[in-house]
């Protein structure tokens, strides 16, 4: 109710959810969703360079008379990329407004280095929050009313909490947040709150969801039968649609990959009824470039492109970005005739994160997929990697309850490595333990391959470390 306190913030509030309605239920054309895109893109352009120490710097060439004539060819070659280095160094000088006219602050974990101060002001609350909740209430919908969501966090200065508390609140449904991994929580705790309070949703990562569903079997509980739970809402780290299912057989409830977003950079992709992610056309400006070249990439026949995904907001908050590297790589899809007008927004894994497999080159997204479609009912998986005799080749540890199925995506999966990467694979069946929970805290490298190759790096030794406390507990 912040903004029936403020008149301009009340009328930002509803033009923005009177827009992505519009937008959702395909009111707008090319063209206009083209002129909103640019109008706002200026707009950030002169907003950050007023505001930004940073951009101030990194923008001082571009003249007014170049920011109105941009167009998306003349924008990519004019004006440079953010990355990653700029906002761990530059820090609080990213930001276009200071801390004290933001709302609430927070900043990202922090586990591989220094953390970057991530606050928001009520702008970019509403224009993030709109587009989450529209985009929501279908699903919501489609497995009934009157929900109790539980909202699992990394920590207070995470967004994770707030923003699912307040799409949740817009939507008429009750929630309850909870840390399961804080001490004053617990596992016991929250599998208890689950239970008790009829929980019916939940937004987590999909380690969390693995380790809730692990502490349950120990408890003498089954997921599937002995909880209420019909949605799982999966953030926070990269999850394929094998995945997906196993998570959600697993708890008998439909399980969304339902926002591709980061402290930085805000939301990016939000899920829609049809189970995918697509694009928020009207918050954000995507572009896909070559990670190698910086170049953009082109649409092949099918209108898809593929590479690292770079961003700029179109709303005046904070901290706007421009031409914000990722380090993702990316999918994008036309939108097609049977859903949403945004666009298709598939998420591959970190350019850093590609591994080479006997000279081809392979992303996350690959690897996962490669391993959880040849094996039904997977709990959790473990990929070591090494080379021996001049051939890299794989050990995979797989969770499997059912022995059948174990037996069959054994050999289905040394058919599929040595055909795919030329790898010789060897399958072990064991519970995994933490390390596989990490991907949210670190990456899904850390938390799902172990590369002997390559001697440790520091986040392979951030997960380790954090895995020992959690497997201590």
């Amino acid at each position: 109710m912040f903004t029936i306190f403020d008149d301009e913030l009340d009328a930002l509030a509803r033009r923005s959810v009177a827009q992505q309605q519009e937008f959702h239920a395909g009111l707008w054309d090319g063209e206009r969703l083209s002129a909103h895109q640019f109008e706002n893109l200026r707009e950030s352009l002169r907003y950050v360079r007023k505001r930004s120490p940073f951009y101030a710097g990194r923008l001082a060439g571009l003249t007014d008379a170049q920011i109105e004539g941009l167009d998306a060819a003349e924008f990519a070659r004019t004006v440079p990329f953010t990355t990653k280095q700029d906002l761990r160094e530059q820090r609080y000088d990213m930001l276009s407004r200071p801390v004290s006219e933001s709302w609430v602050f927070y900043e990202t974990t922090g586990t591989t280095g220094p953390a970057t101060p991530c606050p928001r002001d009520n702008t970019d609350s509403i224009v993030n929050n709109a587009a989450l909740t529209v985009a929501y209430r279908d699903i919501f919908e489609q497995h009934g009313d009157h929900h109790v969501v539980a909202v699992l966090g990394p920590t207070e200065l995470h967004s994770t909490g707030d923003t699912f508390g307040d799409v949740c609140r817009n939507l008429g449904h009750a929630v309850v947040k909870m840390w399961p991994h804080s001490p004053v929580v617990g596992f016991e705790r929250a599998l208890h709150m689950l239970r008790e309070l009829r929980v019916t949703a939940v937004f987590c990562t999909p380690g969390m969801a693995m380790s809730l569903a692990k502490e349950a079997r120990r408890a003498g509980l089954d997921p599937a039968a002995d909880f209420d739970l019909r949605l799982l809402m999966f953030v926070g780290e990269l999850v394929t649609p094998k995945l997906l299912e196993n998570l959600g057989a697993i708890w008998n409830a439909r399980a969304y990959s339902c926002m591709y977003a980061s402290q930085e950079s805000s939301i990016v992709g939000t899920a829609h009824a049809d189970g995918r992610l697509r694009t928020a056309p009207l918050n954000v400006y995507y572009e896909v470039i070559d990670p190698g070249t910086g170049e953009l990439v082109a649409p092949d026949a099918r209108g898809v492109r593929t590479g690292e995904l770079v961003i700029t907001h179109l709303y005046q908050g904070a901290k706007p970005l421009v031409r914000y590297r990722t380090g993702d790589l990316v999918r994008l899809e036309p939108a097609g005739d049977d859903g949403s007008p945004a666009q298709v927004l598939t998420p591959l894994g970190r350019v850093r994160d590609r591994i080479d497999l006997n000279g081809r080159t392979v992303t996350a997204y690959e690897l996962e997929d490669l391993v959880l479609s040849r094996a039904p009912g997977c709990r959790d998986y473990h990929i070591t990697i090494d080379r021996e005799a001049d051939v890299d080749v794989l050990a995979v540890d797989l969770d499997m309850p059912d022995a059948a199925a174990a037996q069959d995506a054994h050999a289905s999966l040394v058919a599929a490595a040595a055909d795919a990467w030329g790898c010789p694979l060897t399958v072990r069946h064991t519970e995994l333990g933490a390390i596989t929970t990490t991907g949210a805290m670190v990456s899904w490298k850390a938390a799902r391959v172990r590369d002997l190759r390559t001697a440790s790096d520091p986040e392979h030794e951030a997960a380790l470390a954090i895995a020992r406390r959690r497997d201590a507990r």
